[in-house]
């Protein structure tokens, strides 16, 4: 029993002993990550801060950092290295104005002091340990865009309103009905507030939706049938009865004109037949 104890351990020890061999680290094996939640928007001229935390045993040292970007699209993207951290001192070395880096053991930081378009890329930083080895992570960076061709659209059968934006970044939606906020007896907004649900009787009005992001805002408006309110109808009331009094006075003027004129005929004619006797 005891022999066969002793085969299995033998066999396990010189199986899984390559295997450790051909790890490239041990068990404490160093490793990188952006704090940063990507993807991450950008607005040109602002300062881009990148942070990396860098997690590694008692035993491992950093030996270099490298910041590089490569664009996210285009044909044979070229690699661009931003700053390179060599050595114990880890003292940058940035390759233009306005980038700098800063690196601990535990933590670096990349920063462009004027970010602008063409700095829309994915950003790599990789972390070498004293033996070589390395690690890197990554994020996309974007520029935050403008508010775009806001539209709205309806679906009559089902009395609903959508509004549409083309691709500014983080757009917010909000509504109005003849220029004031909604409220429950015009509608309901979804969650997102891109869809109005018209819950009044008639559908009528102004539905305005308005897009807005940190750079930019638009609307767009769509019009129904005009709107009965009570002031107008109060005014339609009293011009019908303004009508009606002009229209009754004028065939009472025109009733006494007719009888005035007939007395008048008949008065003439008794003098015309008094005259001839």
């Amino acid at each position: 029993m005891k022999a066969g104890v002793m085969d299995l351990q033998y066999f396990l020890c010189w199986r899984v002993a390559p295997l450790l061999l051909l790890m490239p680290c041990g068990l404490q094996c160093m490793s990188v990550r952006i704090l940063n939640e990507e993807p991450i928007y950008a607005i040109p001229g602002s300062s881009l801060v990148l942070q990396a935390q860098i997690e590694h045993g008692p035993q491992e040292e950093v030996s270099m950092v490298t910041w590089e970007r490569v664009p996210e699209t285009g044909r044979n993207p070229q690699r661009e290295t931003l700053a390179t951290c060599p050595g114990k001192s880890l003292k940058c070395a940035g390759t233009r104005p306005g980038v700098s880096v800063n690196v601990e053991q535990q933590e670096t930081t990349l920063q462009i002091s004027e970010y602008s378009r063409a700095d829309s890329s994915v950003f790599t930083v990789t972390v070498s340990d004293g033996t070589g080895a390395k690690t890197h992570a990554e994020c996309i960076v974007r520029e935050y865009e403008e508010v775009h061709h806001v539209s709205v659209s309806i679906n009559v059968s089902h009395s609903v309103l959508v509004c549409g934006e083309a691709w500014g970044t983080d757009p917010h939606f909000s509504w109005l009905h003849e220029r004031v906020a909604i409220t429950k007896a015009v509608g309901k907004v979804s969650t997102d507030g891109t869809t109005l649900f018209v819950t009044m009787a008639t559908m009528c009005g102004h539905f305005t939706c308005m897009v807005s992001n940190k750079r930019s805002h638009s609307s767009a408006t769509y019009t129904a049938a005009p709107c009965e309110t009570e002031g107008r109808g109060a005014t339609a009331a009293i011009v019908c009865l303004v009508l009606l009094v002009l229209l009754l006075g004028g065939a009472l003027a025109f009733l006494l004109w007719r009888r005035h004129r007939h007395n008048n005929r008949g008065e003439r004619l008794h003098e015309h037949l008094d005259d001839t006797i």
